[in-house]
């Protein structure tokens, strides 16, 4: 147990991630040493961000918290404080349930802990990685690329989703604050941006009246050192299509757009609440690819909510097969306390049924990926390269986004890549989901 050194622990999305780079830079600041997601803990403190977004994320947190726990029972750890969505929803029965945690933080009052805890009785010098980043916040990623957060909250309400619960109304930021942000983070050497939001469709209304997201990455892509730009989490109903403008004519904005549809099924959609049909859906994506020719679309969809027939099942393959999405998430409806679908419906899919369905679904979508990614053998790709890893450097193109997204091994035998350097790549293979190749001389 090392004194004055804090292990950060981040669960579930990139949203909690830039809040926990934030606080790390406060504690850095305050003379603590502050790891992150550390293999092996050692500090004295430990901070958990936690998530509680559907049952298995939260199953996730509450055992890492316990880990914690039962460091801090056999006298490896002083203290522990949790934050994040998980403590933001659940804070009392947390509380209650395990009073070991010094304290527990919400979605929005992290900042407290700080106050709470105070500076460090012996102030550490900062360590050589963070004593380089002078920003607001210190990099957990590579420090060639990071997550912009451009908004908080949900105002959707889809039948499901807790988010709104958890988080509440969406809140954009300042267009100037998040541009001064990305000016900032590019004077530290960061050139590929991830924008991040639960709706970022939506970006702008609360504040400017109008949905300003175009303006926004416009903007953001006319800033010197931004190389790639890159899109997380559109919504289908009344998408800004000016969006797909920008997108085509920016070279720094990737052909590439996370848009979660969910579902195709018009009766599965009006019971999610979606505010969407299929023919909308269908012409929705039909003007993309008309209007961004190569674009990549990443979609997550849902199976086994309630009311969900075999029909409206196979009506949802037959979509996917149709579609040939480059890239495809999905998971199995998971009943959230509170939701509009927790209050007014029965979890009537059987637990083994939603299995099934999920499992037949991302069986069909490998297949679908697999078919897209030999297509590129043989092409040259620009890629940036993440990170060496055993025998490979890997990279990705500007059709795949860090963590959940395919890459690209090229051997390292013989090669010096630099890392967040880019490379004109000969694709030289394929397997499922992954590419190889060679740097083009």
């Amino acid at each position: 147990m090392k004194k004055n050194v804090i292990d950060f622990v981040t669960m579930g999305c990139s949203k909690n991630l830039v809040d926990t780079e934030k606080l790390i830079r406060k504690f850095a600041d305050a003379g603590y040493h502050c790891e992150h997601d550390a293999k092996r803990p050692q500090g004295d403190i430990a901070v958990i961000n936690t998530c509680g977004f559907i049952e298995s994320a939260k199953e996730e947190s509450i055992n890492t918290i316990l880990e914690f726990v039962e460091r801090k029972r056999k006298g490896r750890l002083r203290h522990l404080y949790v934050m994040g969505c998980l403590s933001q929803r659940y804070r009392d029965e947390l509380r209650k349930e395990i009073p070991e945690v010094d304290k527990y933080y919400g979605k929005f009052d992290y900042n407290k802990l700080l106050d709470d805890l105070g500076p460090a009785d012996n102030p550490l010098p900062l360590s050589s990685s963070i004593a380089e980043q002078r920003s607001s916040r210190v990099l957990t990623t590579p420090h060639h690329y990071a997550y912009i957060k451009i908004a908080e909250g949900c105002d959707r309400h889809c039948a499901y989703c807790a988010i709104p619960l958890i988080t509440g109304p969406h809140k954009s930021r300042k267009m100037e604050d998040i541009l001064d942000e990305v000016r900032e983070l590019v004077s530290e050497g960061v050139k590929e941006f991830q924008v991040i939001e639960q709706e970022l469709t939506y970006y702008g209304v609360d504040i400017y009246g109008k949905t300003r997201i175009a303006e926004l990455i416009e903007r953001m892509a006319d800033i010197p050192g931004v190389e790639w730009i890159r899109l997380h989490y559109a919504y289908p109903n009344q998408f800004p299509l000016e969006l797909l403008d920008v997108i085509r004519e920016k070279p720094n904005v990737c052909k590439y757009l996370d848009i979660a549809l969910q579902h195709i099924s018009n009766n599965m959609l009006k019971r999610m609440h979606r505010h969407v049909t299929k023919e909308d859906t269908l012409e929705l994506l039909r003007t993309i690819r008309e209007r961004v020719p190569g674009i990549t679309i990443r979609t997550t969809l849902m199976v086994g909510f309630p009311g969900e027939t075999d029909e409206d099942f196979d009506e949802l393959m037959n979509f996917v097969r149709e579609q040939r999405f480059e890239r495809m998430g999905a998971f199995a409806y998971s009943e959230e306390e509170g939701t509009y679908s927790a209050l007014n419906y029965d979890d009537d899919v059987p637990a083994e049924v939603k299995q099934d369905r999920l499992d037949r679904l991302m069986a069909l979508q490998e297949e679908i990926s697999a078919d897209i990614e030999a297509e590129k053998v043989g092409t040259v790709m620009k890629v940036i390269i993440d990170r060496k890893e055993g025998e490979y450097y890997v990279g990705r193109t500007e059709y795949c986004s860090p963590e959940v997204d395919p890459e690209v091994l090229i051997p390292a035998a013989g090669k010096r890549l630099r890392i967040g350097s880019f490379y004109d790549v000969k694709i030289t293979d394929s397997d499922d989901y992954d590419l190889f190749g060679t740097v083009n001389k």
